[in-house]
């Protein structure tokens, strides 16, 4: 593992792609604070780059360092919940601007899977999770279902879990710094 992450860090502070587990399903990752990195996600993907990416921090200090003010109740929905869960927080601070929804937002997990944290704490800075597809196609269920345009498209693709079926997709609950909560995906 410790070579993997060395690889995907050399990667990600080249601005390149990865390709990875998560915690949900295969990602393509790039460094979130990175803007020319993000917009090659938005490439690869097809997406149009106003909708919004995820990002994972690897634990709470990291999360306080990118949000203006985390609520208190985001702790709360962490603990508690059953499954990996996005938040969508109000001001992200130090994040590529195209990461940034039109509202000043930022969804962004803690990331539960060790190979991630472990990745984002070398790398020290948030890194970007959206699901290994072209937009619109349906999220691969393994590695096996990622199409070769993903494939042939990442600078880098991790050597571990290729066996692994994807968990379910993340919840993301929106948390306004009023304390207003909503439910996107449960």
């Amino acid at each position: 593992m410790n070579q993997e992450i060395k690889q995907c860090i050399q990667i990600l502070e080249n601005g390149g792609l990865i390709l990875y587990p998560t915690d949900t399903v295969w990602g393509i990752g790039c460094d979130a604070t990175n803007e020319t990195a993000v917009k090659k996600v938005y490439t690869l993907k097809q997406r149009e780059d106003s909708k919004a990416l995820i990002c994972l921090v690897a634990n709470d200090a990291m999360l306080e360092r990118h949000v203006e003010k985390v609520p208190e109740v985001a702790y709360d929905i962490l603990d508690l919940a059953t499954k990996p869960t996005t938040i969508i927080y109000d001001n992200p601070l130090g994040l590529a601007q195209n990461t940034i929804a039109q509202d000043n937002t930022m969804a962004i997990r803690v990331a539960s899977d060790k190979f991630c944290q472990y990745l984002i704490n070398k790398f020290k800075r948030p890194i970007i999770s959206t699901s290994a597809n072209i937009t619109g196609d349906p999220t691969p269920r393994s590695f096996n279902e990622i199409k070769d345009h993903i494939l042939k498209g990442v600078d880098y693709i991790v050597n571990l879990q290729h066996d692994k079926k994807n968990g379910p997709p993340s919840s993301i609950i929106k948390l306004s710094n009023d304390s207003t909560v909503k439910i996107i995906r449960e």
